[in-house]
């Protein structure tokens, strides 16, 4: 595929050529949601983000921070000082997503009734 063919493709993720859907796979994740979620609120540590994400093992939460680092939506600060001292806080982009999934996740949450009881309903065939 050309260099002309390929730039076609940016923006549509429907293309499984598009790189827009690595970037949706890395940001949909319900643990990428939930630390945009956290790091919305402002400046976290890792034993915050620990603290607060229930359930996330120490391991998948720094995978996550990295990945989310390197698309860029998140800025790791170290400082040197000992013990260690790194802070996570959101870059612009990650500031505009964790808006939309805010957003997304709110949505869950007052519709949470209606989807329970749907999928009750539906469990039950």
């Amino acid at each position: 595929m050309s260099h002309y063919e390929k730039s076609i493709l940016l923006g549509q993720v429907l293309s499984n050529e598009c790189p827009s859907r690595q970037i949706l796979e890395h940001l949909t994740t319900k643990w990428s949601v939930l630390v945009l979620r956290c790091l919305s609120e402002g400046i976290h540590r890792f034993s915050e983000l620990k603290q607060r994400i229930e359930g996330i093992s120490e391991k998948m939460l720094a995978q996550t921070l990295k990945l989310l680092e390197k698309d860029g939506f998140l800025i790791r600060t170290v400082y040197p000082v000992v013990p260690p001292k790194v802070e996570y806080q959101l870059t612009i982009l990650g500031a505009q997503a964790a808006e939309k999934l805010t957003g997304l996740i709110g949505w869950i949450e007052r519709n949470l009734p209606e989807i329970l009881e749907n999928k009750k309903t539906t469990d039950k065939d």
